[in-house]
């Protein structure tokens, strides 16, 4: 497909989100309606199903929030039937679900979404900030908030405002491989201050013969893995976020670093293109980073625990604890990085909503915190999950992964210094942008020629007055 193909089509998915195509719904806001209700009917929908997509979150749901909750609602005086809405759908089958339900009055009471929608979702005037839903007073009485790492709350929050409650997170980190630094003189414990640093190890990695120094996303075959696992993390470094302070990031001296640092890693010789290329290339790096062909490799902790864990990875490592070490993620130079910071990571994450809708704000705010506890996110993760992942809360961190280094390393050392992508309406299209910009330099193109295709691209769809440049 051509570029503007691709626009075009991501033009029109956008459409069904926005309110000129739809309308405003109409929607009667009152935090206290049905308060004092004795006999509640609420509905909890999530794309998970047994046995399928997201098995143990449905299992969670149904074995253990349900019976739970009604429980002790029933102890309350308050009879609950609390039912639970699975769906096992493709993610934008899904997504188109969902806005028709909100759209049309209907869906869950309680809700998850993708944390890069809820803007599309609130300038959508589909979802409302939670003080409009349940009330500012009752949102602020929440101990959790304590809890949640205050990073991370940018996660559910657009423009100021909270809109649901985290439902859980990841970071990134530069993976590598130790048997190949030691060959390569390099230390087995590593952490670069800055992308020099960076290149200087993958320089000395490509002296071994048959691996592959670095593996950094990019690329239109690799998608929106590109934008958060690649670009987004080196602009940051150079000092920007894509978007910030009403602006997106067009030809700017940031912008052209990252594209930069793709170009040096092509031109010397320290990636492989093909990886990005191709389609199959994600899958293929995963492989080549297991074999040990791969000397470092940006990427969340999604490939520590799903890709090369030893007991249930799909390119198991036995020795994987031993073998590979992680770092964080360096600024440009020290200092460089946004807000001045020396290092940096990006996270990503779903968040629980409360459905504008429903006719029980208040018992469904209980069902939503009750969801967020502590006491059940470690239910979670201990009877259903079976493995542990990063939650937003830091109690339930630091309960749950004592024992998981890499995981523990991710939540303290790299949670605080994250960012997440702008929960904005145009930030898909943007990132399609993004996407090709990379690919343009991959494949021989120039940093310059590609911020200005990109730029000029990107004024046309969020309006030249709403792009920085310098």
């Amino acid at each position: 497909m051509s570029r503007r193909t691709v626009i075009a089509a991501l033009a029109l998915t956008a459409c069904l989100l926005l309110t000129a195509c739809l309308g405003r719904p109409a929607r009667v806001n009152d935090p206290r309606r049905n308060a004092d209700a004795t006999t509640v009917t609420l509905t909890i929908a999530s794309n998970a199903i047994e046995g399928g997509k997201n098995s143990a979150i449905a299992r969670w749901i149904t074995d253990y929030v349900i019976p739970t909750f009604t429980a002790r609602q029933r102890a309350n005086g308050v009879t609950v039937h609390l039912k639970f809405q699975g769906s096992g759908a493709d993610d934008g089958s899904y997504q188109q679900k969902q806005i028709l339900q909100l759209r049309t009055g209907g869906g869950g009471d309680v809700l998850d979404i993708d944390g890069t929608d809820i803007g599309n979702f609130a300038q959508s005037w589909l979802i409302e900030p939670l003080a409009a839903v349940v009330g500012a007073e009752t949102v602020a009485a929440w101990d959790g908030w304590s809890q949640i790492y205050p990073a991370v709350r940018q996660l559910e929050q657009f423009r100021g405002q909270d809109y649901g409650i985290p439902k859980g997170t990841d970071g990134r980190v530069l993976f590598y491989n130790r048997e190949l630094f030691a060959r390569a003189g390099l230390p087995t414990e590593w952490q670069p201050r800055s992308w020099d640093e960076i290149l200087g190890a993958a320089a000395a990695l490509a002296k071994l013969p048959g691996v592959t120094p670095m593996q950094l996303d990019g690329g239109t075959a690799m998608a929106e893995t590109t934008t958060i696992n690649g670009f987004l993390p080196l602009l940051a470094g150079a000092g920007a976020l894509i978007h910030a302070e009403g602006k997106w990031q067009g030809n700017t001296a940031a912008m052209r670093a990252a594209l930069g640092f793709y170009q040096r890693l092509v031109a010397d010789k320290l990636i492989d293109p093909n990886l990005n290329l191709e389609a199959q290339g994600r899958d293929r790096s995963f492989a080549e980073f297991a074999a040990g062909r791969i000397g470092i490799y940006l990427e969340s902790d999604y490939l520590w625990r799903s890709i090369i864990s030893p007991s249930v990875g799909t390119n198991p490592m036995p020795e994987r604890d031993t073998t590979i070490g992680y770092a964080l993620i360096p600024a440009m130079r020290p200092g460089a990085g946004v807000d001045g910071k020396d290092v940096l990571t990006f996270s990503g994450g779903a968040v629980w909503l409360i459905n504008p809708n429903t006719d029980y704000p208040q018992q469904a705010w209980s069902l939503l915190t009750f969801m967020s506890s502590a006491e059940a996110m470690i239910a979670y993760q201990r009877e259903y999950l079976g493995s542990a992942q990063i939650m937003p809360r830091t109690d339930v961190n630091d309960a749950l992964l004592a024992s998981e280094p890499l995981m523990r390393y991710i939540a303290t050392k790299a949670l605080p210094h994250t960012y997440f992508r702008p929960a904005e309406a145009a930030y898909t299209r943007v990132s399609a942008l993004i996407q090709q910009a990379t690919a343009d330099v991959i494949s021989g193109g120039s940093p310059e020629t590609a911020a200005a295709t990109y730029a000029r691209e990107l004024a046309e769809i969020v309006g030249r007055d709403n792009v920085a440049e310098d």
